[in-house]
């Protein structure tokens, strides 16, 4: 009996993701032609938890028409930045049987822009990708170039962001599919990001693992080396590539399915709380992210059980 209670919660939790898309997940990223008022932004994005592509919401920064490699070179060249340095592009991603995050360097921009441009080498690939509000942080100069939040999102969401981001890197630089528990406004200044998406409701399709955190490690001969971080507990984080999945280790993920788009220069990719995404991007692309704290509400309550269930269920 108990067995079959079990295996009756896993085929409710494998119908799911089904009936959720064909009620709110749409088939493809819609666009909208410019920014939504705050209050439609709220009623038809954020509170259904769905993602849009707003174009021409960019077009006042002063940013969209100045920021480029040799512009980063003559204002903050010499500014030095966090940079994530990683042999294969990948950081915070799993790798064997370790969850490893990237080396971090302290670089001159130039010297970022320099690799960029072929004119100088080193090891691995390198991500400006720091986070935690690293444009403000870090590069203060460049403030004035763009607004410190989305006057639009902001009122609608009643809060300011908690992060603004920059990013700048190689093209073989990759997101590993993940999820964040923010609001993201993304918005691409040159080139163009490449996202993969599944909804929340994807999650029963969607493996995670728990792994030893580690670090990449640069050694004075610019090889690489993996060191465990002892103090820190196991991560839970998703092994599967959604670009090249390993169905027969992780079969449900076949019945999941991948929303793709493109996020040109100019445009403002609105990405939801709890959507998992991987992302890539042209080489040399500049962006700019707005990260909002999401509102713990029924949406993330929802999630919450959806993932316990998986969880205890054994379906992934």
């Amino acid at each position: 009996m108990a067995e079959a209670s079990l295996e009756a919660v896993r085929r409710e939790l494998r119908e799911f993701p089904a009936a959720a898309r064909e009620l709110s997940v749409p088939l493809a990223v819609p666009y909208l032609d410019k920014p939504p008022t705050p209050l439609c932004f709220y009623r038809d994005w954020v509170c259904p938890n769905r993602p849009c592509i707003i174009r021409n919401a960019l077009q006042h920064w002063p940013a969209l028409q100045k920021w480029s490699l040799p512009y980063f070179r003559a204002t903050v060249g010499s500014t030095e930045v966090s940079v994530a340095v990683t042999p294969d592009g990948y950081a915070d991603a799993v790798r064997g049987d370790r969850f490893v995050m990237p080396a971090e360097r302290r670089l001159p921009l130039s010297f970022v822009v320099d690799v960029l441009e072929y004119r100088a080498q080193h090891p691995g690939v390198l991500y400006v990708q720091k986070q935690c509000s690293n444009l403000p942080t870090e590069l203060a100069q460049l403030l004035p170039d763009l607004e410190s939040h989305v006057p639009w999102a902001s009122k609608a969401l009643g809060k300011m962001p908690d992060a603004v981001n920059f990013w700048l890197g190689e093209a073989a630089a990759v997101t590993s599919l993940h999820k964040d528990h923010y609001e993201n406004l993304y918005c691409v200044v040159s080139g163009e990001k490449h996202f993969l998406l599944h909804p929340p409701s994807d999650r029963p399709f969607i493996p995670y693992e728990l792994y030893t955190p580690a670090t990449y490690q640069l050694t004075e001969e610019g090889a690489f080396k993996v060191v465990d971080e002892e103090a820190m507990e196991k991560v839970p984080w998703i092994p599967l590539d959604p670009l090249a999945p390993d169905l027969a280790r992780y079969p449900s993920y076949s019945q999941a399915q991948a929303l793709r788009c493109t996020v040109r220069a100019g445009e403002m990719l609105y990405l939801p709380a709890l959507w998992f995404h991987h992302v890539q991007q042209s080489h040399g692309c500049i962006a700019v992210n707005f990260w909002y704290d999401m509102e713990y509400d029924f949406k993330y309550s929802y999630f919450q059980l959806l993932d316990s269930l998986t969880k205890a269920s054994g379906l992934n």
